[in-house]
């Protein structure tokens, strides 16, 4: 049996190298980080599995100077990355539960969406944003890859399919009169390594008025920030306007408008649709682009070393407060997180616990750095010193719900773009 090119039958089938563009399929890949070999970021270990060895890949970024796209170049076995117990559940941060509700609020009022619609969301996970359109009457279907999440978002009404999304199944589903007003695709974008097949059934999905509104980390804010750390293995793509618009029109559709998020560091929220209609808000983004040249090679030359000096940073400070006597945990088991404490070498010897408010996760063990996860309440109990923020991207969110740490003394160190402490 293949999946995305892999012999799921055969365990070496695990990983391939990239060297061309996944996007244009046409542009060679210039390397410009290099993280080392990690382990995957969200496969967390039992206790028990301490000693065993984990599964490690290369995690290198690139650019394609022909279109523009920044990617990975290893492939990861989607079926290794995706559905092999797969532990994030979205609703389990209250953040993104607001910042989805209102999303889909305001399309319910701008798009008159009503019990004849179809609201469709790609890696709908466990129902968190669907459930919104439910609770007006709006139909909705739910597709994503990990059995759980699925079973979670049926047991609260939202109804939801296990399978990859791609051409296949987008024209399977239209085939059916499953054609979608509103297609949702949240931070998956930059997840599924045939992007082709993905954007294709996107297309074959969406009705001819319908709109495509999908979210994903902008490029800009990456480097400018040295946000690293949101490089993992799941992440094949680190998509900049340029690269989005030339993807879409591959495909038929046409990027028309765009907005800034500040969540998971700097987003994008596109809207996507079939007719042409380019807004002022990506007129002035590609412009932008253009003038950094942020689709060639030398706009990404210094990046690598800005990595490497904010691992040098953060070490030095958690060696300078151990060497004081301080105790030093972390917050979140967040991918990022791993990434990042996987890089920087930052192991279970060096920080005593981390927490993280999925239950999924607590009583596991992260990867690679073997640091135990606990619940949140474990940070008052345990008041360590310092908190080493891992989920950075919410900080507001966690700085407030850890008043109580932070009013006995408690401080956190914040690592990107650089390391302090608050």
């Amino acid at each position: 049996m293949t999946f995305d090119g892999f012999d799921i039958a055969k365990p070496e089938s695990q990983s391939k190298t990239e060297t061309h563009c996944r996007a244009c399929g046409v542009g060679e890949l210039k390397t410009f980080l290099d993280l080392g070999e990690t382990p995957l970021a969200n496969r967390l270990l039992k206790p028990a599995q301490k000693d065993e060895q984990e599964l490690a890949f290369p995690l290198k970024v690139a650019v394609c100077e022909e279109c523009g796209c920044v990617q990975i170049t290893e492939t990861v076995n989607p079926e290794v990355l995706f559905a092999d117990q797969y532990p994030y559940y979205s609703s389990a941060i209250p953040a993104l539960l607001k910042h989805s509700r209102e999303n889909a609020l305001d399309l319910i009022d701008d798009r008159k969406l009503c019990g004849e619609s179809l609201v469709v969301e790609l890696a709908s996970n466990d129902g968190y944003l669907l459930k919104n359109y439910v609770e007006f009457g709006v139909p909705v279907l739910g597709i994503d890859p990990a059995e759980n999440q699925v079973a979670a978002a049926n047991k609260i009404g939202v109804r939801s399919i296990c399978e990859f999304f791609g051409k296949e199944l987008g024209e399977k589903l239209a085939a059916q009169g499953e054609k979608a007003d509103v297609i949702h695709a949240n931070n998956v974008l930059a997840h599924v390594a045939d992007t082709n097949s993905f954007v294709a059934g996107i297309a074959a999905l969406l009705k001819d008025d319908g709109v495509a509104v999908i979210e994903c980390p902008y490029l800009l804010p990456m480097i400018e920030k040295t946000e690293f750390d949101t490089v993992y293995h799941e992440h094949y793509f680190y998509w900049s306007c340029t690269a989005l618009d030339n993807h879409f029109r591959r495909h038929g559709l046409f990027l028309n408008e765009i907005k800034h998020l500040t969540i998971h560091g700097g987003s994008l929220r596109l809207f996507v649709e079939k007719v042409e209609r380019q807004g002022e808000s990506v007129k002035k983004a590609l412009r932008k682009e253009r003038e950094l040249g942020a689709d060639k090679l030398p706009f990404f030359a210094d990046f690598g070393a800005k990595v490497q000096q904010l691992k040098e940073d953060l070490n030095t400070l958690i060696d300078d407060l151990r060497a004081q006597g301080k105790t030093v945990a972390a917050y979140a088991a967040a991918a990022k997180g791993a990434t990042l404490v996987n890089f920087a070498e930052i192991d279970h010897t060096r920080i005593d616990f981390t927490v993280d408010r999925a239950k999924a996760k607590q009583d596991r063990l992260m990867p690679g750095s073997k640091i135990p996860i606990h619940a949140p309440e474990a940070i008052v109990e345990k008041m360590p010193d310092y908190v080493l923020m891992l989920a950075w991207n919410f900080a507001d969110e966690i700085l407030a719900q850890q008043a109580e740490y932070r009013e006995k003394g408690g401080k956190f160190i914040i690592p990107v773009p650089t390391p302090h402490i608050v």
